[in-house]
C-alpha cells in the first residue's frame, strides 16, 4: 500500500512523462508538492525500490515501470473530462441519420485516433444470436455450385463454390441434408465447429467424396462467419509518431500483429466496462497499451479498442471509449 504522498508522486511522474517522454526528476514534482527536494528524492528512490519507478541511467529522474502504469490505472486514474469540441465531433457522427451503425463506429474511431495520435481498431458484429435456419445449394454447371446459408433472422448469404474433383450433384445433395437434419438451430459461429466435430465423423458411411464435399462447406461457413465480423483499422501508422518506436524491426513486428485481430479479440475480459493491457499484457509489444471494451447491440457484439504507446493518456482514451460505448448502445441504429 502506497502512501498518499507516494501517490501523488507517481501520479506527477506517470502524468508528466506521458506528456514530455522524459524522465521526470524531484525539482519538478517539488512545484507541486510542498515539500523538499531531499523528501521527494527518498520517496522516489523508495517507488523505485517497490518497482513502480525505473530509471533510464544513473543521473536521469525517474519513468514510470509497467508496474507503475497498472498502480497508477487501477488505483490513482480518474477518467478526464471530454472538451466540448471533442464531444461535439463525436456527438456530430451519432446523430447522423443518414450513416448505419457500421459506419458510425468506424468514423468516430477514426477521429479518436486523429484526436489521441494512437491506433484505433473497430472488430464489429460478431453475432451473438444468428442461427443456421435452412442452407441450400444451386448447381451452376458440372463443377459448380451457389451455397445459400439462410439464418433465423431472415440473413441470406450467397457463396460461389467451384469443385475441382469429381464430384456429383447427388453427393452435394446429401450433403446439405445431413447439416440440415443435423445443425440446423446451431449459431452461425458454431457452425464449422459442429461439422468437425459431428457431421465429419459419419460423411464417409453416406458420401464417398467426403473429404473434398467437406472441406467445401467447411470452408464456406468459415468464409461466411468472417463475412459478418467488420475488422477494421484507424491511424496504424500512428505508431511511427511515437518517439520511443524508432527502431524499424520493432515497428515492423508490431504492424504484422494488427493484422492478426485474435490477438485484441482474444484478450481474457477481466470486466463488462473498460478493459485495460499494459505493455507485456498487450501480447503486442513491452511498450504497447491496448485499451479495449465490448458493445453489443440489437443482438450483435462487437469490440473497438484503442493501441498505443505504455506511455499512454490513459484517463482520456477510457473517457473516450466509455463515450463511444454508450453512444452505441444507446442509439439503437441499424448495422
Amino acid at each position: 500500500m502506497l502512501s498518499k504522498r507516494q501517490k501523488e508522486i507517481l501520479k506527477i511522474i506517470v502524468e508528466e512523462y506521458v506528456k514530455t517522454v522524459k524522465p521526470v526528476g524531484s525539482k519538478s514534482i517539488c512545484e507541486e508538492i510542498e515539500c523538499s527536494s531531499a523528501t521527494i528524492r527518498n520517496e522516489m528512490a523508495e517507488l523505485e525500490d517497490l518497482g513502480f519507478l525505473e530509471k533510464t541511467h544513473i543521473s536521469s529522474g525517474r519513468i514510470p515501470s509497467e508496474k507503475g502504469y497498472r498502480y497508477y490505472v487501477d488505483e490513482i486514474m480518474k477518467p478526464a473530462n471530454l472538451n466540448k469540441k471533442e464531444m461535439l465531433k463525436l456527438q456530430t457522427i451519432f446523430d447522423n441519420k443518414e450513416l448505419k451503425l457500421n459506419d458510425a463506429i468506424s468514423k468516430s474511431l477514426e477521429i479518436i485516433s486523429e484526436m489521441t495520435t494512437y491506433t484505433s481498431l473497430v472488430l464489429g458484429n460478431k453475432s451473438l444470436s444468428n442461427k443456421l435456419k435452412k442452407i441450400e445449394v444451386v448447381p451452376i454447371s458440372d463443377n459448380s455450385l451457389i451455397a445459400i446459408v439462410i439464418t433465423d433472422k431472415g440473413h441470406l448469404e450467397n457463396k460461389y463454390i467451384e469443385i475441382n474433383e469429381n464430384v456429383s450433384l447427388e453427393e452435394i445433395k446429401k450433403m446439405v441434408d445431413l447439416i440440415n437434419n443435423l445443425i440446423v438451430g446451431t449459431l452461425i459461429d458454431e457452425v464449422s465447429e459442429k461439422l468437425e466435430f459431428e457431421i465429419k465423423p459419419i460423411l464417409k458411411k453416406y458420401i464417398k467424396q467426403h473429404e473434398v464435399i467437406y472441406n467445401v462447406f467447411y470452408n464456406a461457413f468459415n468464409e461466411f462467419a468472417a463475412q459478418n465480423s467488420s475488422y477494421h483499422f484507424s491511424g496504424k501508422t500512428n505508431i511511427l509518431k511515437q518517439p520511443e518506436f524508432d527502431d524499424s524491426n520493432k515497428i515492423r513486428k508490431i504492424i504484422d500483429k494488427f493484422e492478426d485481430s485474435h490477438i485484441v479479440d482474444s484478450f481474457e475480459e477481466t470486466n463488462n466496462g473498460i478493459n485495460i493491457y499494459i505493455g507485456n499484457e498487450s501480447k503486442i509489444d513491452e511498450d504497447v497499451t491496448v485499451i479495449k471494451t465490448k458493445y453489443s447491440v440489437n443482438g450483435e457484439e462487437g469490440t473497438i479498442a484503442i493501441i498505443g504507446p505504455k506511455r499512454m493518456q490513459y484517463d482520456k482514451v477510457v473517457s473516450l471509449l466509455e463515450y463511444v460505448k454508450k453512444e452505441i448502445e444507446d442509439g439503437k441504429k441499424e448495422t
